[in-house]
């Protein structure tokens, strides 16, 4: 009962942080699914229900999207997919994949401290994308390279949460697709996903009315902290817990 309760609780918040910030769900649920699931359930159960939102919301956002941005970065993420399959396929150590993601976390969360600053061009949104298709595929995490990018080019938080939402409604798909043919999938995965809707559902309600009543000054350092605080959790619990 222990578990299904953290479940759910993992589901809820990361699909509130999805609704209110566009980046959230992945960011927040692969890393403690981790330490529910191994990590081709992990991953999967995270892809099938980023999916999800990222088709309930598209047509709410769709007005703010950049569509000139969104089509570059799926063309990138085109490269990236099969090149992240083959990085998790390599991978066969679950503590050593469970470092790898929190210090992806943690390397990004002090670069956007620091105000790292970037300007687009077009080549960086091919590359954007390169990188968030490899990192969906391998850890189920696209949003690091997003989020970063778009924070370091000032774009505004309307514009960053329907654009990702709009790339990850493809990037999910095709990964989703391309890990159901390469690695397979079980019951476990798809039972889970099933128990875990109606949650996804009130997190979506939930985020709607947080998008609404957070600013951006508090919206990033919401960002801050969150990334901090769950690549830290994953960092000691990979180390000392494992």
């Amino acid at each position: 009962m222990t578990g299904v309760f953290i479940f759910i609780l993992i589901i809820f918040i990361a699909s509130t942080l999805q609704t209110s910030t566009g980046f959230g769900f992945s960011i927040m649920a692969t890393p403690f699914l981790l330490l529910l699931f191994q990590p081709a359930e992990a991953i999967q159960i995270n892809l099938i229900l980023s999916l999800l939102i990222s088709i309930a919301l598209i047509w709410k956002i769709r007005e703010s999207i950049n569509y000139e941005l969104m089509r570059k970065l799926i063309a990138g993420s085109l490269a990236g997919v099969p090149a992240g399959l083959l990085i998790f396929k390599s991978i066969d150590d679950l503590t050593t994949f469970n470092i790898v993601v929190s210090i992806i976390l943690l390397v990004l969360t002090l670069l956007l401290i620091l105000r790292f600053r970037i300007n687009r061009t077009p080549l960086r949104d091919y590359l954007i994308g390169g990188i968030s298709g490899i990192l969906t595929t391998s850890i189920g995490m696209p949003g690091p390279p997003l989020l970063l990018y778009f924070t370091g080019t000032d774009t505004k938080k309307e514009v960053l949460r329907s654009t990702t939402l709009a790339f990850y409604l493809f990037i999910y798909l095709i990964s989703l697709i391309t890990q159901l043919i390469f690695t397979g999938t079980d019951s476990v995965i798809w039972k889970s996903s099933l128990y875990a809707i109606p949650v996804v559902f009130l997190g979506l309600l939930a985020g709607q009315y947080l998008f609404n009543w957070v600013n951006q000054r508090i919206f990033t350092i919401f960002t801050y902290f969150l990334l901090t605080f769950t690549g830290l959790y994953l960092l000691i619990n990979s180390i000392f817990f494992r």
